[in-house]
């Protein structure tokens, strides 16, 4: 009886994580079911259904991400960073350049689009 207790709790430690992640993957998307029907020229009709799948609005971004403008919301390449110094905005190294996501201030890799730094809050 031991035996099987023991396993029972090693067995919800292990899983418990794995669950927690697919719940947080489900919860970074927005899905949608449409259904499309249509009318071909023989007179059948077809119905089909779609799930559009759409990453969510607001994304937290990390130094070490690999950036993508899709998920950015309201995305604006910042060309001349010296009118944002009084947003801590500083001249970015040789191969990055800023980028606008929200509210956030975001150092992007030019070849990679690696992130190197993320001022939050940049543009409140």
């Amino acid at each position: 009886m031991k035996k099987l207790f023991i396993a029972l709790l090693a067995t919800a430690a292990i899983a418990s994580p794995i669950a927690a992640e697919a719940q947080q993957n489900r919860n970074d998307r927005n899905d949608r079911q449409t259904t499309v029907i249509r009318q071909q020229p023989n007179g059948r009709t077809v119905v089909t259904k779609r799930t559009v799948t759409r990453p969510n609005q607001q994304r937290r971004w990390n130094k070490g991400q690999r950036f993508d403008r899709r998920y950015a919301q309201n995305y604006q390449e910042i060309r001349d960073w010296r009118q944002y110094r009084g947003r801590r905005l500083y001249a970015p190294p040789r191969g990055y350049h800023w980028v606008r996501s929200g509210n956030d201030a975001v150092l992007v890799a030019l070849t990679g689009g690696l992130i190197g730094a993320v001022l939050g809050g940049a543009f409140n």
